[in-house]
């Protein structure tokens, strides 16, 4: 009975989520910490940027709370460094609260953002829901319309045979489109898929990567075949036609 009591209880231990802390403030890691410990959560902490990407590498955790104002290297080249190979959620953590800073960390890869001071509640809010959207995974490995073919496993795209690169957050909504395929998806369902409830309003970050997408998939984004246009609802993909 003993045995088999701690064996459940490492096992509950072991499946944890890990979060790794990236912020050179010791009273904001503290801080953060007690709170993510009391809810259940392993935590991690660094307290600059290399160290940071260090911890990653070794440790590759569940998600990354990444503060911007890092002492020895910019967070934003810490986010587009870790995007390279890390493809669980980062969610920003910064005073900075001007519209350049966000769509940047967005746009590097970041799947939130918070602007410090933040409160508890909506803290552990994006940390559950980023965590739910990535542990969601697709029932198909991979698909192929015609000149383009998405592994989901490894999160590769390939078009004409060559890999494009995307962000983090357009393979988010390509990935959400080729699920979907023929489906009308509205712009809040969208925004709140890839972005999080808290930006279901924010319709400027979904025309501006649906732009960037169509770039990058279609062979003419001013006529686009696969990402359609529904005036006033959102977007249908187009795929297997």
């Amino acid at each position: 009975m003993i045995q088999d009591a701690n064996t459940e209880r490492i096992d509950t231990l072991m499946t944890k989520p890990s979060i790794l802390i990236i912020d050179d403030e010791p009273q904001i890691r503290k801080l953060l910490t007690i709170t993510l410990h009391s809810n259940d959560y392993e935590v991690m902490e660094a307290a600059t940027g290399k160290g940071g990407v260090k911890k990653v590498s070794t440790f590759s955790p569940d998600l990354i709370l990444l503060d911007l104002g890092l002492p020895d290297v910019s967070g934003h080249e810490v986010l587009k460094l870790i995007r390279e190979w890390f493809s669980n959620p980062i969610i920003v953590i910064s005073v900075l609260s001007d519209e350049q800073n966000i769509v940047r960390a967005l746009d590097n890869g970041a799947n939130d953002y918070l602007i410090k001071p933040f409160r508890t509640h909506e803290f552990l809010a994006r940390i559950k829901s980023a965590l739910k959207n990535a542990s969601s995974q697709p029932n198909i490995p991979s698909v192929k319309f015609n000149n383009l073919a998405i592994d989901f496993a490894t999160r590769v795209v390939i078009k004409d045979n060559s890999p494009l690169q995307l962000t983090s957050k357009e393979y988010s909504l390509l990935s959400l489109f080729a699920q979907n395929d023929g489906k009308v998806l509205t712009h809040q369902y969208l925004l709140n898929k890839v972005w999080g409830p808290a930006h279901e309003d924010e319709s400027q970050y979904l025309r501006a990567f649906i732009a960037q997408l169509r770039k990058k998939i279609e062979a003419d984004p001013n006529r686009p075949t696969y990402i359609i246009t529904e005036s006033g609802i959102g977007y249908r993909f187009q795929g297997s036609s």
